[in-house]
């Protein structure tokens, strides 16, 4: 049965579209939100419970379950229904942060991190998927500035509020503040959100949701390991690489056969614009994540900035990203254009993360905030319009399933970038680093002038191979962005084009 047969021919934006939107985005901003709150109460976190050793875990448990879990939400949110999957995304979350207040180990933090994480995977994949469902794709742009300013929001404010809760409060109030927003949300989308909810009659995919889940562990516990606890060619990360790849030349086969797989392959092969679309989502996951943690820490390190106020750190790349986005999305919804926005955002992109390359111990703030601002830009023009790329491409029938591939990617982007960075900078600083030192910058203040300077140098070093490293990917972007089709975005109706109309819309293109 295709998947836009009983769609009505025009969709009208809801009235109350907004509304409904802002309780969407405030779950979005929770999971968001807690990680960054979390990463910052880890020294208070560790003081109490120990456990050092497995420190971590508490977000490597969190990241991995939310991209194992994203797809399978998303296509229960297909089957079942985007509001009560959505609905459950979020009580999950809401125990899992009440579960996480209560921890008596670093174990038991670290068990109930996976709940959270299971309860964020829903959030992050119901939300595009509600976006794609309730606003026609000419109307989404306007719509951009929100999703923009949650992921600003989330990246300032975590630092800023994990730093005043553990200041001023016990550290579990870092997860109980989840409970009564998690709840407000709650409540105000069960009254206020309004989608059609039609069960479909179908097998769940148990074996693509097992292949998958056992590929992403794997491919996300090589990048973890890799260069620190073992070494790249050792015989565990040889042996990671293998579950990876036969992990997803099984899952492949197993999507060509089942009649309602996990992840419809249809999506990356009915229109070029989708696995497009992936490219730039994965290269910005890396990127937002990478400058997010490597940025503060130089400027802290190397340019002596105050890691009180560590959120402001990243105001002059966060700003930037809201108004691109925000324009961007007005532009779009005025003209139907979008293809410029990602094509000059991964320009911006390139040009920043190569200009924070040639950073040295002798840059400036200033600086390296105008470097940022570069970067801001581009990530503003390049995220949003990638995830409306996406969202054009596919029918509203496989919406659900699509748009997690959104969040699993820009995800997995994340956290395969943290864990590579994670090892090339260890491998750069260690060696400089006096026995029985800590890398704290107020500790570091205090070494011999000479030890002070080779670390300093080697902490440059360490982010500039990182910064390569993101300015190679962003070009390989750019490339993407040049590739893809520009189809008109409907102003009402199914939002995306079937196989039929995306193969003549490519046929025209090449005309």
């Amino acid at each position: 049965m295709s998947g836009t047969a009983s769609l009505p021919a025009e969709r009208a934006v809801p009235k109350d579209v907004r509304w409904v939107l802002l309780g969407v985005m405030l779950a979005m901003l929770l999971s968001m939100l807690d990680n960054m709150v979390v990463s910052t109460a880890m020294p208070t976190i560790v003081s109490d419970l120990g456990g050092l050793e497995h420190i971590s875990w508490v977000v490597t448990a969190y990241t991995l379950v939310t991209a194992v879990t994203t797809p399978i939400w998303g296509k229960l949110g297909d089957l079942v229904g985007r509001k009560p999957m959505y609905l459950a995304s979020i009580a999950v979350f809401i125990v899992g942060s009440a579960l996480c207040g209560t921890s008596q180990s670093m174990t038991g933090l670290i068990a109930f991190r996976v709940v959270q994480g299971i309860g964020a995977g829903g959030i992050g994949a119901g939300a595009f998927a509600l976006i794609g469902a309730l606003v026609p794709p000419r109307e989404r742009g306007k719509y951009q500035g929100m999703t923009a300013s949650v992921m600003a929001i989330g990246t300032i404010g975590g630092p800023l509020l994990g730093g005043f809760v553990t200041g001023h409060f016990d550290w579990r109030w870092a997860f109980y503040l989840n409970l009564p927003l998690g709840l407000v949300s709650l409540v105000w989308l069960w009254l206020m959100l309004h989608v059609p909810a039609k069960r479909i009659k179908a097998t769940i995919d148990w074996a693509g949701i097992t292949l998958l889940t056992a590929s992403i562990t794997a491919i996300v516990l090589a990048a973890t390991w890799a260069g620190t606890t073992y070494a790249w060619g050792s015989w565990q990360i040889l042996a990671l690489g293998a579950v990876t790849a036969i992990g997803l030349v099984a899952f492949v086969a197993v999507e060509k056969r089942v009649s309602e797989p996990l992840l419809p392959l249809s999506v990356f092969t009915n229109h070029r614009n989708y696995p497009l679309a992936m490219v730039m989502i994965l290269v910005a996951g890396v990127v937002m994540f990478g400058a997010g943690l490597y940025l503060p820490l130089f400027q802290q390190t190397v340019q002596g900035a105050s890691a009180t106020n560590s959120g402001l750190l990243m105001l002059p790349m966060m700003i930037p990203v809201v108004i691109a986005s925000t324009i961007a999305g007005k532009v779009m919804s005025a003209t139907g254009k979008y293809k410029i926005f990602p094509v000059l955002g991964t320009v911006f992109l390139t040009a920043g993360l190569g200009l924070l390359v040639t950073m040295g111990t002798g840059t400036s703030q200033l600086l390296t905030s105008l470097y940022m601002v570069l970067v801001g830009i581009g990530l503003g023009f390049t995220m949003q319009m990638s995830a409306t790329i996406a969202q054009n491409s596919v029918s509203l029938r496989d919406m659900g399933a699509a748009m997690s591939s959104v969040n699993l990617f820009r995800t997995l982007g994340g956290s395969l970038g943290v864990a590579v960075f994670g090892s090339l900078f260890t491998r750069t600083v260690q060696p400089a680093l006096p026995a029985g030192a800590e890398t704290d910058p107020d500790a570091l203040y205090h070494l011999p002038t000479g030890a002070k300077a080779a670390y300093l140098d080697a902490v440059t070093t360490g982010t500039s191979h990182i910064f390569l490293t993101t300015a190679f990917l962003a070009a390989l972007a750019f490339l993407a962005a040049l590739f893809v089709v520009e189809v008109p975005l409907k102003k009402a109706g199914p939002p995306a084009p079937s196989a039929d109309t995306s193969k003549h819309a490519l046929a025209s293109a090449a005309n």
